[in-house]
């Protein structure tokens, strides 16, 4: 089982401290965003200048990961596909665009983001869903077409507090969407409210494209580090095995200080399930 952990784990250090902190704990893959000191572009559900990020910079950054054994199967992107704001949009998927042109160039496969939210105005919204689904659905399909050209990915991240917030429901995204660039990339916290570990799975698992690993209790607003929360982890990472296996398993809101216990945790429980699959 490849156990990564995502860049923005090791906020307040460069590309090569946050490369030979994760070697030295025993990752083996990341998902690379423009977290780090030396790199910092990184703007959740919006978007940022990246005109001086050239592809021979960003190449440099991704053999900084690998030259530590870390492999980069994602770039981060993050953005707001939900904007209402149709130049705000624009700029969005031309965001996208670019790191999907960088991600093309240095071979990295899956180019993640969530759905995207208004602030203070977050979630099912009976009066604005339907509207803000299509929003989605539309922004999708043109990212596809991109994807397409570029021989990459795109990896949506679905979430309960979001207008696709359930395996079932992205299910149904992705029939509609109807691009074979459409991955999932799943992260069980995000669907333990909506869903069980076994629907992530029976919905989902020919789509998978990479997981995040954090947890949730089924009545929290936000995540929590794996084990933490109402994940039942040796039945999920045996559902992993079972079909999706190989799949990248990179950890999200660990911290430097905690990394390790966190990665020593997935080890065990990732034995337990295959004590499992063995019975």
């Amino acid at each position: 089982m490849d156990i990564g952990i995502t860049t923005r784990s090791f906020g307040g250090m460069t590309n090569a401290a946050a490369a030979k902190a994760m070697h030295n704990i025993g990752f083996k893959c990341t998902e690379l965003c423009f977290s780090q000191d030396d790199s910092k572009y990184f703007a959740y559900n919006s978007t940022s200048d990246l005109s001086d990020m050239t592809d021979a910079r960003f190449s440099e950054i991704v053999a900084t990961y690998r030259e530590q054994g870390i492999e980069v199967p994602a770039l981060g992107v993050f953005t707001s596909l939900i904007e209402p704001d149709d130049d705000i949009l624009a700029k969005n998927l031309a965001y996208y665009r670019r790191h999907m042109e960088l991600a093309a160039k240095n071979g990295i496969p899956y180019l993640p983001t969530e759905c995207g939210f208004i602030p203070n105005s977050r979630g099912v919204l009976a009066h604005l869903y339907e509207e803000r689904f299509d929003r989605v659905k539309n922004s999708l399909i043109k990212l596809c077409e991109y994807a397409k050209e570029y021989d990459v990915y795109v990896a949506l991240e679905c979430c309960v507090l979001d207008v696709v917030p359930s395996a079932k429901r992205a299910a149904d995204l992705l029939d509609q969407v109807d691009s074979d660039r459409l991955k999932i990339m799943l992260d069980p916290a995000n669907l333990i409210a909506n869903s069980s570990e076994e629907d992530m799975f029976y919905y989902l698992s020919d789509h998978i494209a990479y997981f995040h690993g954090k947890d949730r209790k089924v009545n929290d607003a936000y995540g929590r580090l794996v084990g933490d929360g109402d994940i039942d982890w040796p039945h999920f990472l045996a559902l992993y095995h079972r079909h999706n296996e190989g799949a990248p398993f990179i950890l999200e809101y660990a911290k430097a200080d905690n990394a390790k216990m966190v990665f020593d945790r997935v080890q065990e429980y990732d034995k337990i399930a295959q004590m499992m699959l063995k019975i």
